[in-house]
């Protein structure tokens, strides 16, 4: 048997993020990373997951405040309350922060329920789910696009997305120039492109 029969589609799939021109970035910083003190001059690495330069603003933050570091309120330790927490779309605390600091910037005109916030580690786990439910969707109707106004970088379309869920994502580029619209050219060549693929 090929490799291709051993493994599943999935493992077999071409795609890895290693692959990806996200990754140039990481070989240069790997070869000459920054140091404050014994390396002024070498490159910082901004990838999202990876960016140092809020370290110092979260140091600050914990040393003025040590009960979250301890996972302590007021004292008394919570480390058993947040240990079991199974509710997956947020803790109910922070989602009223959340919701209040929301109306807050819109000058208290909008309000927001927070019983309908849904948080998440990050902005990949909710894409993921939707390319999921559009993979599902394409299995049972006639395989419509869905567009989808999401922020987020190449090495997620290459690993976490296309990879896990096998949903074919097309990135659709907005500039700032009209703010940040989808414009009829920028969708044009992104439809017509898989249109001719799949129906020739």
């Amino acid at each position: 048997m090929t490799r291709e029969e051993l493994l599943s589609r999935k493992a077999s799939r071409n795609c890895h993020g290693q692959d990806s021109s996200y990754f140039l970035g990481w070989q240069e910083y790997e070869k000459n990373p920054y140091h404050p003190t014994t390396n002024p001059a070498g490159i910082i690495q901004m990838g999202l997951a990876e960016n140092q330069l809020s370290f110092d603003l979260v140091e600050s933050w914990l040393e003025g405040h040590p009960d979250a570091g301890e996972l302590k309120r007021d004292g008394v330790s919570v480390f058993r309350e947040l240990a079991l927490f199974q509710d997956y779309h947020g803790l109910p605390a922070f989602k009223n922060a959340l919701a209040q600091l929301m109306e807050e910037i819109r000058g208290n005109e909008v309000r927001f329920d927070p019983a309908k916030l849904v948080l998440t580690a990050a902005l990949l786990p909710p894409t993921r789910s939707l390319c999921f439910a559009s993979l599902n969707r394409a299995k049972h109707s006639s395989c419509q696009p869905i567009l989808s106004r999401v922020r987020t970088y190449p090495l997620s379309l290459a690993i976490i997305l296309l990879w896990r869920t096998g949903v074919e994502i097309v990135p659709i580029r907005a500039a700032s120039s009209n703010g940040f619209k989808i414009t009829k050219m920028a969708l044009t060549p992104l439809i017509d492109g898989p249109k001719s693929m799949i129906f020739g």
